[in-house]
């Protein structure tokens, strides 16, 4: 066949359809006999199953001198339970092609389950077996206990880690469990034995005041049935929600250096408390941050980094630590730190705040832009449908909800909030946020070299201290 014969016919290219309208799922919620609440979601073809417990276990719980002990606890739960040795337990949720993940926060305690959908009702039953009669035997909670002090010098080698650390003693008063690790400090984590973990399981965690979150493809199985024959089974004495400790903030402006002699680089944490997800400003606040630091294209990373060059990278984020259910105690409130993270180069560290600063100045004279909020409107609701795909990804921001207090219809409306929220009001939100006189700044670098031209920006009191402090 010669070029000359052959011939293409051409098709007009697809026009592209509309979109279908988009909501955050809203689930279905129940109480089992045990007073175990349940949301149920169901997201069709969804064959990988989240499920998400969430336990009323606030940090505050754990007793004076046991920071630590909720985590221990909480991971132990998986480490042999009824007749199960820790391994036995491992090798029983393989079978099912399944993961178990824990993890202990300020506001509570979660175990998060992922189980293809033919093998949930045999996951549940190790869940509730964890749930209902863990062995905290002695050797799994030294483990625990020995995994978690390996750690700590690790996480204090973290500039990052270090500088978070620093802000959350400098925030919040010694005697607030806030202003202390979440995993624990190596002389508390030292004291914790099994008969602790045992004890705090006993005083703290019951069905009535725990919730479970199950999302996936739930047609076509008898979801109340595989429930009841599990998680049902899980009693306990009944017990009244803990109180909620006041915690007072400290933001007043002032600049803390952890000192890290011959760093070549300068990790900076700047940062404050604000308002949770409760308070009317929450989208606009998050609109406003995300066009300040959200991406690489926002105000910081355009200056710092793509026009300055003194980062890689530059965020500013906003992340909740606790909220109360509404009404709230009198001098009990929601929690959230606000903060700007990013690291540079020694040499540009001084240059490189007083850059930042020059950014919130212009911000809070100048405002944002409509096309900055466009772009953020379109990054965080355009993009929203993608970043929910997962079975997991649901049942996690639901489990936040409950977590926090919040409706169930929380993220829908907050998606709806968000796209109407004008850049006037972002702009407002975002420089209320961060005011440049009262935001405490962590410098993990060289002190020799960086402290100088610091204080000569006049952002406050500036205070070395050793990074092993």
């Amino acid at each position: 066949m010669t070029d000359a014969a052959v011939t293409m016919e051409l098709y007009p290219q697809p026009a592209p359809g509309q979109p279908k309208p988009w909501a955050f799922p809203a689930p279905d919620r129940g109480v089992l006999g045990n007073g175990l609440t349940v949301l149920r979601c169901h997201r069709p073809r969804q064959q990988l199953v989240a499920v998400e417990i969430g336990l009323d276990v606030p940090l505050d719980a754990e007793p004076s001198g046991l920071d630590g002990v909720a985590s221990i606890m909480v991971n132990a739960l998986s480490q042999g339970a009824g007749e199960y040795t820790a391994e036995e337990f491992s090798a029983e949720l393989e079978r099912c092609g399944a993961t178990l993940d824990a993890r202990a926060d300020y506001a509570g305690a979660r175990l998060s389950l992922e189980v293809p959908l033919s093998r949930l009702p045999r996951a549940l039953g190790l869940l509730a077996e964890a749930l209902r009669v863990p062995t905290f035997a002695d050797s799994a909670v030294e483990r625990l206990v020995r995994n978690r002090l390996d750690g700590i010098p690790i996480e204090l080698a973290d500039p990052g880690q270090r500088a978070a650390r620093q802000l959350a003693q400098e925030l919040f008063p010694a005697s607030a469990r806030m202003s202390r690790p979440r995993k624990g400090t190596e002389d508390t984590v030292a004291r914790i034995d099994a008969a602790a973990v045992r004890a705090f399981y006993t005083a703290h965690v019951r069905p009535a005041t725990a919730t479970a979150v199950v999302v996936g493809d739930l047609a076509g199985i008898d979801l109340d049935e595989m429930l009841a024959g599990s998680l049902g089974g899980w009693t306990s004495d009944r017990a009244e929600p803990l109180p909620m400790p006041p915690a007072p903030a400290d933001n007043t402006g002032r600049v803390v250096i952890v000192d890290r002699p011959g760093a070549v680089q300068t990790q900076v944490l700047i940062g404050r408390t604000g308002p949770d997800r409760h308070d009317p400003v929450w989208p606009a606040l998050v609109l406003g941050t995300y066009c300040l630091g959200g991406t690489l294209t926002s105000r910081l990373d355009r200056v710092l980094r793509e026009e300055k060059g003194y980062t890689y990278g530059i965020r500013a984020f906003q992340q909740v630590l606790r909220s109360p259910a509404l009404p709230a105690p009198d001098g009990v409130t929601g929690v959230a730190v606000l903060a700007i993270s990013g690291s540079v180069d020694t040499a540009s560290t001084g240059p490189a705040l007083d850059d930042l600063r020059t950014v919130l100045r212009t911000l809070a004279a100048d405002g944002l832009t409509e096309a900055e909020r466009d772009t953020a409107v379109q990054n965080l609701v355009g993009v929203a449908p993608l970043r929910y795909e997962t079975a997991a990804s649901v049942a996690g921001t639901l489990a936040n909800q409950v977590g926090e207090h919040l409706p169930d219809d929380y993220q829908a409306q907050l998606y709806v909030r968000l796209a109407q929220t004008s850049a006037t009001e972002a702009t407002a939100a975002v420089v209320a946020a961060f005011p440049e006189n009262h935001l405490v700044t962590i410098l993990v670098g060289d002190a020799s070299q960086i402290r100088v031209p610091v204080e000569a920006l006049g952002l406050g009191e500036v205070t070395v201290i050793p990074a092993e402090s």
